[in-house]
């Protein structure tokens, strides 16, 4: 589908025809696709397990960094240009926020309980 898409981004007449859409449809097209996004986000936070205190600090760090960016838009503005690509949208360093902390609570705290359970059997 995506390929599909990006074939017809090449042909002229496409691309003509969707700079006369006006701006008032696309404005309604975003916003009924940016709902469809906040609602899935919903629906995948339903799974999340709220009881343990690490996935509670993902989602805290990663609002948390992703409004800060929004509400303070020098955050970042002594890094390097290629780096201030990653951090000028809130939702980019919130999502890297929270892909990052994952990572290192969910990811590697499995693999730190199975070494501790061997070494338990072990000893």
């Amino acid at each position: 589908m995506g390929g599909m898409l990006v074939f017809l981004g090449f042909i002229p007449k496409i691309g003509a025809f969707t700079t006369v859409i006006p701006t008032p449809v696309l404005g309604g097209a975003m916003v009924a696709m940016f709902g469809m996004v906040i609602a899935y986000g919903i629906k995948l936070l339903g799974n999340v397990d709220f009881a343990s205190q690490e996935n509670l600090l993902i989602i805290a760090c990663s609002v948390g960094m992703g409004m800060g960016v929004t509400a303070v838009p020098d955050m970042f503005s002594h890094l390097p240009e290629g780096v201030k690509i990653l951090t000028s949208s809130g939702i980019v360093t919130g999502s890297l926020t929270a892909i990052f902390l994952n990572i290192v609570f969910n990811v590697t705290k499995p693999t730190k309980q199975i070494k501790a359970v061997n070494n338990q059997i072990s000893s």
